[in-house]
């Protein structure tokens, strides 16, 4: 169960079905403009403007990535220059103690490795995942998402929520099967 979920006692938020992408777009920008900003949506597939009308900013992930991976070429250059020309120097055929160009491909594969593991973690991180239930699968039209649906979802900020105001914006926007989701 989530912080939020566990400090608003019982009521997870509003959710409501609308029939097509624009009709969709049009009650999330009302939302935001009544002051909702906890929403979320889910949708058959994707919509062209949704994450800028959600106002989602862009995710930290590529720059987590791109440090780890930074990290692991770093980490791989500075052991094989360590191994090579301080901790075991060895002269072999006149060659010198450390050459970066052998030592790209293992620099890079550790840059790869590390950046997916950040990526990846970061992902699961970031989603809250693994969570194997959440509020929205009660919502009884919930399968028609993986339709031709759509589910638009008021969620419970802890704030001023009132959950028979959030029922009518989004009945003012076209919503319709409006239903109070409890919390788990």
């Amino acid at each position: 169960m989530s912080q939020s979920t566990e400090r608003i006692g019982g009521i997870y938020g509003v959710a409501a079905e609308f029939e097509d992408a624009e009709e969709l777009l049009a009650a999330v920008r009302a939302l935001r403009e009544r002051g909702y900003r906890k929403l979320d949506v889910l949708s058959p597939f994707p919509v062209h403007g949704l994450a800028e009308a959600l106002g989602i900013r862009r995710s930290p992930l590529g720059w987590a990535a791109l440090v780890a991976g930074v990290t692991g070429a770093s980490a791989a250059f500075l052991l094989q220059w360590w191994t090579g020309a301080v901790s075991y120097p060895l002269v072999v055929g006149g060659k010198p103690f450390f050459a970066v160009e052998p030592s790209v491909p293992v620099a890079f594969e550790l840059a790869v490795l590390l950046a997916s593991f950040a990526a990846v973690l970061g992902m699961l991180a970031l989603n809250g995942l693994p969570r194997f239930h959440h509020p929205v699968f009660a919502h009884p039209r919930y399968p028609a998402v993986t339709d031709d649906r759509f589910v638009l979802v008021v969620e419970n900020d802890g704030e001023r929520f009132d959950a028979v105001q959030a029922s009518e914006a989004l009945r003012a926007t076209g919503g319709e099967h409006i239903q109070v989701l409890e919390a788990e």
